[in-house]
Formats: structure tokens, sequence, C-alpha cells
């Protein structure tokens, strides 16, 4: 017998790394990523395929579906199929909403249903196990599975605040990949007294302030350009940084400040792709029935 589950999970843009103290905060954005997943009552492996990108590292989704097997200690064997909006390897979480998006696609497909919290800490202890990942990358995962904005602590997996907020955002998306797991931790690390402080007013909810000194200490640490950012200021953007590890600046903007930053970032000189997108306040879902 053949069973099948279909769900999407989120993007999201940086608020504060968690690289440098463990403790992050993350927005989802409307950009998505969708799994389809195809179960058989056979031992056996699962095969992961990636749409548009043949050679692509599958081993995030396939570890996924295993993990969801494994908690509920079902055999099985299939495939696991994503497909995204999202820029891969450009700090905008493809990895957290390709894990998010398997987890409940696969759920879908057993008919079996968990917490959320945990159905997120399955999908980051797949991106540890298979390396994708530094910290696990909790803060982009539950910003990717609830969507709004969340403020996390990594190291114990717990999910400190979440809170909904209506705002524009505009992504300059650089061609270059960055690969979170070919960063420079020492250096991240070194930057910590200072990113403690950008984690601490995400606390207070000033998350434009927090974004913006942690977009300054990461293109420093990372040795990233501080241009984008510059040219956000000027533009009146209040909140812009380097999302994750980067390649990718994400800023929070309004009508005025959007037409004039997509004006400067397209003039930069560096090959790549604006996306004009917006806080996705709803969650992470599965799209049962969809065959």
């Amino acid at each position: 017998m053949t069973y099948t589950g279909h769900a999407y999970a989120l993007g999201a843009g940086t608020i504060v790394n968690a690289i440098a103290t463990w403790k992050g905060a993350a927005f989802a954005v409307d950009l998505k990523t969708f799994a389809d997943v195809e179960l058989h009552n056979d031992k056996g492996r699962i095969e992961g395929t990636i749409e548009g990108q043949p050679d692509a590292d599958t081993r995030l989704i396939e570890r996924t579906v295993e993990l969801v097997l494994q908690y509920f200690d079902i055999q099985m064997q299939g495939s696991v199929k994503t497909r995204s909006e999202i820029p891969l390897a450009s700090g905008l979480k493809s990895s957290s909403a390709a894990a998010n998006a398997t987890v409940l696609a696969t759920l879908d497909a057993l008919g079996k249903e968990m917490k959320p919290l945990d159905a997120v800490r399955l999908g980051v202890q797949a991106a540890l196990d298979v390396g994708v990942s530094i910290t696990g990358a909790f803060d982009d995962a539950c910003a990717s599975f609830f969507g709004g904005v969340v403020v996390t602590d990594n190291k114990l997996k717990e999910l400190e605040h979440r809170e909904e907020k209506e705002k524009d955002v505009l992504i300059f998306a650089p061609e270059k990949k960055s690969f979170s797991s070919a960063t420079n931790v020492a250096r991240s690390r070194s930057i910590a007294p200072w990113v403690d402080m950008a984690y601490k007013l995400a606390l207070e909810g000033s998350y434009e302030e927090a974004m913006t000194l942690n977009g300054f200490l990461y293109c420093s640490a990372l040795s990233f350009e501080t241009e984008p950012m510059m040219l956000a200021l000027e533009a009146g953007v209040k909140g812009v940084t380097l999302s994750g590890t980067g390649p990718s600046y994400v800023a929070l903007v309004d009508t005025v400040s959007k037409s004039k930053l997509k004006e400067s970032w397209s003039q930069l000189g560096i090959s790549g792709s604006l996306i004009s997108t917006k806080i996705y306040n709803k969650g992470a879902k599965k799209l049962a029935g969809l065959e």
C-alpha cells in the first residue's frame, strides 16, 4: 500500500544570528518550500530529490523522513521530493523550511500528529545529523514552522517569544552561495558580547535595532560588505541585516523606503535578485488530499 503526504513551510530572515551565543531571533517570510512524501510498507531506504537541483545534497530531507519514522517506530521505504521558492544557500532558511515541510508531509502520509515544538526539534536534529547547520538553527526552524517573529534559545531548544507583525520585507539575494557549514565559527564567537546586546534588544521587541546591530557585527566577522546595509539606512530603513551567514540581506521596509532601497540595491553592481515579500504570520501547513 502507498501512503502520500504533502506540506509546505516558510523561508525566514534573520534578526539575530545564533552562532555567536546560541540565542537567536528570526521572522518568517512569504516564500515557501513544498514537500511531497510517498511511503510503502517495505523495508528499504528513503530516496530524496530536489526539483530543479539534480546534483543537490538530499541528505537533510531523507534524514528527516527517517527520524519521523523512528519517532513512531515504523519501518517503511519511500521517497521525498521538495520544490522551493526560496533561493538555496542564501541565508533565507531554505534548509529549515525543507526539514519542516518534510516533517509535516511525512506526518500527513502516516496520518500521525506530533506536538509542534517536537516536530521542529526533529527537523533541527536532522540538520545536525547531516551537518548542514552549526547550531541546528532552532530560531530559523521556529520562524519557518510557526510564522511571525520568534526569539529562541537554540542550545535549550526553547521558544522564548513569538508574535505576529505586519511589515513588508525587501531581500537582496546575490547569486553567490554561502553554506552555513562553512562559516568561520571562531570569528562569530569573538563578537558574542555585542551579539548578546542585539539579542536583548530582540527580547524587548526592538527588532529593527537588533537586526541592524546584528548585521554590522556579522558582516565584519564573516567578511561581507556593509554597503548594502548603509544604503538601506540612507533610504530610511530602520531594520536591515545580513541574513543568516549570508550572502542575502533583508530589510523591513515601508512604501517609501522600499522604493528607494530597490533603486539603491539594483545599482550595487553585484549580480543577484531583489525579492519583495512580507512577514508571514501563518505557520507551516499540511496539504492533505492533494495528489
